[in-house]
């Protein structure tokens, strides 16, 4: 599960809610809702380049010129930068994408620090995606003990499985707990200094670390602090029968009965791990149907197999206006109206109720008041290279805001790119990431994983821009290395433009579907055209050739590029 990437639920998509969010990472489409992700950032797409390690120096190149004259003005009303630094780069915030602007910085020569209140690793190392994949890897084996008519199909004879709770959460603390290690580790091995306290901006390039008066000064500053649980009015959590996913990654207990607010990657990732442990499972949904943050093709698959043949029953177009704990022997309560007309639609009486509404940006406390930043929904406002925009509508100087905090896209690894991209730009390369070449992944049994746009909003765009736009697919059931996994459940979906080749969107459900969305990824990231990427060769047999047919069944009126000249002899 990746926690930390994920957006607001739609359930509650209206109360917070962010214009430029480029992520498909969550549960509404751009057709029935304004959500923080469903709205692409249309940015140019440049791939990664990374450049020699010698450092270089920031006053002579010329776009350091270009974007100091841009953004001087805002120096007068922020205060007096300092003349001399004690770090050429401080990121305030050691989650992945602190850790991943930390070691390509030290790579580019920088002298770096980053700041950090809480543990290395942040959200996603200690309360998302890392804990959560030792979860779903034990609801995986699980289902796999637990499948007879699969087992038995492959010629296999287990008795009945079990588990134990308190081992199963074990294993996903020390999992924790070793990939929080491994990140400190290779930050001080690098030479990376580690601060410890909470970081405060002060005023241009100068940052408080904790109540005391460290004063911290650097060139360029990052803010990576992530984000924490959304939690709607009206939900009274108590850790124990109303939790977050903070909670339920520590699996204190395995409900008989919980409800899931919110059908987003959060929901449904844990209705994977719940229902594979012996629970049942309801879910709460706003929007009319499950899933509607992914494209609808592959949402309908995915209820098919995910939700209606497990214990999984589910309530949509509805809010839970209130939930009230289990308490004096009383079950948990939840309340639930009409997400249209407010009216008071059924109550629900469970063991447990997960909110699953997504997260909300961590940026309280920042000091941001103190150089005229004003969040938008808790969000710090950016321009497309993550340069910080104050209230006014200028570029504060040196400073920079990557990950969760800014609302572009809430996924790990994108806040990890952001930073690259940011070091980048700070040792002198102008860099601008394309937003729509970054897939997500709910590693549910089977997974999902997309890239880019869904079909609506290709056709959305097409309409727009006055191209056409055509899909291909390919079934898993026409696989080798899928068929002899008895696993032939899946779909691969391309979405593309039939006059130059141009990938606009892939979505896939299927075996290890966040695993082969990356080589649609990196061919959107490169500006790979379709023509170009049939003539790969993949082994055979592997669950790769599942792209393989899926490009080379795509028409395109466009002719391979001649990209070898001349022969090449082995």
């Amino acid at each position: 599960m990746t926690l930390s990437p994920i957006s607001l639920s739609s359930s509650y998509t209206t109360t917070i809610s962010q214009p430029h969010h480029c992520s498909l990472f969550n549960t509404t489409t751009s057709t029935t809702a304004t959500s923080l992700n469903l709205k692409f950032c249309s940015l140019k797409p440049e791939p990664f380049a990374f450049t020699s390690l010698r450092h270089r120096s920031h006053h002579n190149h010329p776009f350091r010129r270009t974007h100091f004259n841009a953004i001087s003005s805002a120096l007068s009303n922020n205060g007096t930068a300092p003349k001399s630094f004690d770090y050429d780069l401080l990121i305030i915030g050691a989650g992945v994408g602190g850790h991943g602007a930390a070691l390509h910085a030290v790579e580019k020569g920088l002298k770096t620090a980053v700041v950090e209140g809480d543990v290395v690793g942040g959200t996603c190392v200690n309360r998302g995606c890392v804990p959560s994949k030792a979860l779903l890897a034990v609801s995986g084996r699980m289902r796999e003990l637990r499948n007879d008519h699969h087992l038995k199909s492959l010629g296999i004879q287990v008795s009945n499985a079990g588990y134990d709770r308190q081992a199963v959460a074990d294993h996903a603390n020390n999992l924790a707990s070793k990939i929080r290690g491994n990140l400190t580790n290779s930050m001080k091995a690098l030479g990376v200094d580690i601060l410890t306290g909470f970081g405060t901006i002060l005023g241009p390039q100068k940052v408080k670390i904790g109540s005391s008066n460290n004063i911290v000064t650097a060139k360029d500053i990052i803010i990576a602090t992530g984000s924490v649980p959304f939690v709607p009015k009206g939900i009274e959590v108590d850790g124990k029968t109303v939790i977050t996913s903070d909670h339920a990654l520590k699996l204190e207990t395995v409900p008989d009965w919980i409800a899931i607010v919110g059908s987003g990657y959060i929901g449904l990732e844990f209705s994977d791990v719940y229902t594979a442990l012996g629970s049942e499972v309801t879910f709460v949904e706003a929007l009319d149907q499950l899933m509607p943050g992914f494209d609808p093709e592959i949402s309908k698959l995915a209820q098919r197999v995910l939700i209606n043949p497990r214990n999984i029953d589910y309530h949509t177009g509805v809010f839970a206006s209130k939930i009230t704990p289990a308490r004096d022997g009383k079950p948990v309560l939840i309340e639930l109206i009409d997400a249209k007309t407010k009216e008071q639609k059924d109550t629900l009486e469970v063991d447990a109720a997960l909110i699953a509404t997504g997260r909300a940006p961590f940026t309280q406390g920042l000091g941001l008041e103190n150089i005229d930043v004003t969040t938008q929904r808790g969000f710090v406002p950016v321009d497309e290279r993550m340069r910080v925009i104050d209230a006014n509508g200028s570029l504060v100087p040196h400073l920079y805001c990557i990950g969760d905090a800014n609302g572009k896209m809430m996924l790990a690894h994108a806040a990890s790119a952001q930073g690259i991209s940011v070091v980048e730009q700070v040792t002198g390369r102008d860099h601008v990431l394309n937003h729509l070449s970054i897939p997500a992944a709910c590693f549910t049994h089977p997974e999902i994983s997309m890239v880019g746009l869904t079909e609506p909003q290709a056709r959305e765009k097409g309409e727009k821009e006055g191209f056409d736009v055509s899909v291909a697919k390919t079934s898993f059931k026409a696989n080798t290395k899928a068929l002899a996994e008895n696993e032939g459940e899946g779909l691969a979906k391309l979405i593309y433009r039939p006059d130059n080749g141009e990938i606009l969107g892939v979505h896939i459900f299927g075996l290890h579907a966040a695993d082969l969305i990356h080589e649609a990824s990196n061919a959107i990231a490169l500006g790979t055209r379709i023509q170009d990427i049939k003539f790969a060769v993949h082994a055979h047999p592997t669950l790769s050739e599942v792209l393989d047919e899926l490009f080379k069944s795509a028409k395109v009126k466009a002719q391979a590029s001649d990209q070898v000249k001349e022969p090449v002899a082995v």
